[in-house]
């Protein structure tokens, strides 16, 4: 058999997840998750999207993205249903990126980020910004998943249940 530079087989003789610009058709939602949000720019601009952020200019001078860049990922955002752009609040010709239900979803996503990010790549020391409840100001706790009678889930006690499983 005769194998093309683009044809991947596991030693089981299984074909893993092909090379394809698309992911939507995997069975994995993880898979067809980072096919939507899996780039750095697009969940820097949720992040500043949950910041506040909406205006182009403001989302390129924060990211230091290149233009074409930014506009590529608003676009695929937008296509995908995260953001939605609306005529700015403030009545100028300019429009404003805002989170849909879909993207706000996100959060949860974006906090277990920052906190993964503080515990494993600052030193203890080293200056950051944080996230705090707005009212009482104090840190939000550290994201677990839980199961529905409350204890604390991690990969040895759930399963992924595998199509034809």
């Amino acid at each position: 058999m005769v194998l093309k530079c683009n044809q991947i087989f596991s030693l089981s003789g299984k074909r893993p997840m092909s090379r394809k610009t698309t992911m939507q058709a995997e069975p994995c939602p993880v898979a067809r998750a980072l096919d939507v949000i899996g780039d750095r720019w697009s969940l820097l601009i949720v992040r500043n999207a949950f910041d506040g952020m909406g205006r182009f200019g403001d989302f390129q001078k924060d990211l230091g993205i290149a233009k074409n860049i930014l506009s590529d990922r608003l676009h695929k955002l937008m296509e995908q249903g995260i953001l939605e752009a609306i005529p700015a609040t403030d009545g100028s010709a300019y429009q404003d990126y805002v989170l849909t239900a879909k993207g706000e979803a996100l959060f949860t996503l974006i906090v277990s980020l920052r906190q993964w990010g503080e515990e494993y790549l600052f030193d203890k020391d080293e200056p950051r910004s944080r996230l705090v409840e707005r009212q009482s100001r104090k840190e939000i706790p550290k994201m677990e998943a839980r199961s529905g009678n409350g204890r604390k889930l991690n990969a040895d006690n759930t399963l992924v249940l595998k199509l034809g499983t």
